[in-house]
């Protein structure tokens, strides 16, 4: 019988840090002893992979989140009969310091049920163009645990109201709808770090800043197609979506129905 051909999808998203997303299913292949430049965020939805760092054994069942820093030789293979089915993004050496490596090879495999579902969510967000705000979010916060796990062995980031930061980064998006802020950008120039600004933001107005400007993108997008009777093609371009699919989405999730079927039935 032949082996199954393994199945895998790469890209590199227009997101900050993020050098390659990586998804794959094998069933027989194994890794040789290889290195990357980059640190490898790996989850595993099916099976698990056994591999050797630092000439110590590890293993990522489900439920696993796992971290290996760049620059430590690492392999990798099936540890079930079915193979594994894993998905990895691999990110800028300079998401972490130098200082976190020696922490990353002594405790790669991290059991934390939250941030595996945030790594999850992250990689929807990549998944989808048009989303790169959220999917920067999501980094952000997901970055934020992984320190906490590595520098203290427990996520305990002490979080902090800061209304009149939210309302400046509010007024940031009020004014760049259509255009869209990078949450890098936002942090340049609100002079504020990331997971602070998406946290001080979604305290303050109970929504996070990605789904605040999709709101606002939606509601000029109403406008559009109920007032001027535009086609749902024209209001993407002129709303700040990617394209029509990018509108049709996010507005059909706010509204209930898709772009065109609102304009047919207006009034």
């Amino acid at each position: 019988m032949a082996a199954a051909q393994p199945d895998v999808s790469a890209w590199r998203p227009r997101v900050p840090g993020v050098v390659e997303v990586f998804h794959a299913h094998f069933t027989e292949y194994a890794y040789p002893m290889h290195v990357h430049d980059v640190w490898t965020l790996l989850i595993v939805d099916d099976g698990a992979v056994r591999y050797d760092l630092d000439r110590h054994e590890h293993g990522t069942p489900l439920g696993t989140v796992t971290l290996l820093p760049p620059h430590v030789p690492h392999n990798g293979s099936p540890a079930t009969p079915q193979g594994f089915r894993k998905r990895v993004v691999y990110l800028d050496s300079s998401r972490f310091g130098t200082d976190l490596i020696g922490p990353a090879v002594d405790a790669p495999d991290l059991v934390d049920p939250l941030l595996r579902r945030r790594v999850g969510q992250l990689h929807s967000a990549l998944a989808r163009p048009g989303d790169e705000l959220e999917a920067e979010s999501r980094l952000t916060l997901v970055g934020e645990r992984l320190r906490d796990h590595l520098r203290r062995g427990e996520g305990t980031s002490v979080h902090r109201a800061d209304p009149v930061l939210a309302r400046r980064l509010r007024e940031l998006l009020d004014g760049r709808v259509v255009e869209g802020v990078g949450l890098e950008e936002a942090s340049r120039l609100l002079h504020a770090h990331p997971a602070h600004l998406v946290r001080a933001f979604s305290t303050a107005y109970g929504i996070a800043p990605h789904q605040y400007l999709m709101s606002r993108r939606v509601g000029r997008a109403r406008r559009l197609l109920l007032l001027d009777g535009q086609a749902p093609g024209e209001v993407a371009a002129a709303t700040g979506f990617c394209d029509q699919a990018h509108l049709t989405r996010h507005f059909k999730r706010l509204v209930g129905v898709t772009p065109g079927r609102y304009r047919r039935g207006s009034r």
